[in-house]
């Protein structure tokens, strides 16, 4: 399993070693000594998984603390672009928005630290998306930024007015307007 950092602090992508022959292939997704040896120490509590169809747009979602949620993100089936905001107002990328590409091919996973906000596209026919998560979901603490905010021009890798998005994220408010904690 190797690290690959990012230009936002803490925000890190994990490549896993994958085993593979004629029977197809073996990887490790997760194991908590191997993640503790590269300094990763985190309590996982829950998981969530999504089914979606193309064209689906979730987010910009997080909770505040004292609900904060580390994700660890990946792709079981189909292909997302990967979306994370950087939340914490200390901060040198305060505001600032990174994407790549999750996908069941390349089975890289995306270890979000609490202090972000997170979402996806969904740019293949269907999409299967897993994510422990190290809280608990707590709607009271839960918030939202609108995934069309001009002032992060997200490249989402789809036309957005052809974009599927439920009610709830269409109405979330800019960054400049949200009640992040961080």
């Amino acid at each position: 399993m190797k690290i690959v950092e990012t230009f936002l602090k803490d925000l890190v992508i994990i490549e896993p070693t994958v085993f593979g022959d004629e029977r197809g292939y073996f990887f490790e997704s997760y194991n908590k000594s191997t993640f503790e040896n590269l300094g990763i120490n985190i309590d996982f509590v829950q998981d969530n998984q999504s089914f979606s169809k193309r064209g689906t747009l979730r987010g910009l979602h997080y909770q505040n603390p004292p609900f904060a949620q580390t994700k660890l993100i990946r792709v079981l089936d189909g292909e997302i672009i990967d979306v994370v905001v950087d939340l914490r107002k200390d901060s040198p990328t305060y505001k600032k928005p990174f994407t790549m590409l999750l996908s069941a091919e390349n089975k890289k996973q995306l270890l979000v630290p609490q202090g972000f906000a997170h979402g996806f596209s969904v740019i293949s026919d269907t999409a299967t998306v897993l994510y422990k998560c190290d809280q608990f979901y707590n709607k009271a603490s839960e918030g939202g930024i609108k995934f069309d905010d001009p002032s992060l021009d997200i490249n989402w890798g789809m036309d957005l007015k052809n974009a599927i998005v439920s009610e709830k994220d269409q109405i979330l408010p800019f960054i400049e307007n949200c009640n992040s904690l961080f």
